[in-house]
């Protein structure tokens, strides 16, 4: 049996799902992975490849679930953008990174889409990325 914490987290994640779905974006992949890091969403917002990160927690935590996007978890998202960008060859791609941040207040979970949440600045990568963006 699954651990409680995961079950919450998939229901996190398709509750996101359905809000982005819900705003008109096609979902082409969940939790893509690669050896760097993981995407839990990446979707079509018309020509734009959509990354999503999705973090949910439960009401009452200390933070809010886009506070947990680190610096270090942002280097993260990129790298494993720039692996499905490279592995499709979709370079030419117009990209951004979205968060949408997950509450469990009483049971309903409540979805909050924070759009174009972070560029690549944001992601502190130094010369760390191999692709042209």
């Amino acid at each position: 049996m699954a651990a409680k914490h995961l079950d919450f987290g998939r229901e996190g994640e398709a509750c996101a799902e359905a809000l982005l779905v819900a705003k008109g974006c096609v979902v082409e992949a969940r939790n893509f992975a690669t050896r760097g890091g993981e995407v839990d969403l990446i979707c079509r917002d018309g020509d734009t490849l959509v990354f999503v990160e999705v973090k949910a927690r439960q009401a009452g935590s200390l933070a809010r679930p886009d506070e947990a996007v680190t610096p270090a978890k942002r280097r993260k998202l990129v790298r494993a953008a720039a692996a499905y960008l490279s592995e499709r060859n979709l370079w030419d791609r117009p990209c951004r990174f979205d968060v949408v941040a997950v509450v469990n207040a009483g049971g309903r979970l409540t979805a909050t889409h924070l759009a174009d949440a972070f560029s690549l600045e944001d992601a502190d990568l130094g010369s760390g990325l191999y692709q042209p963006w």
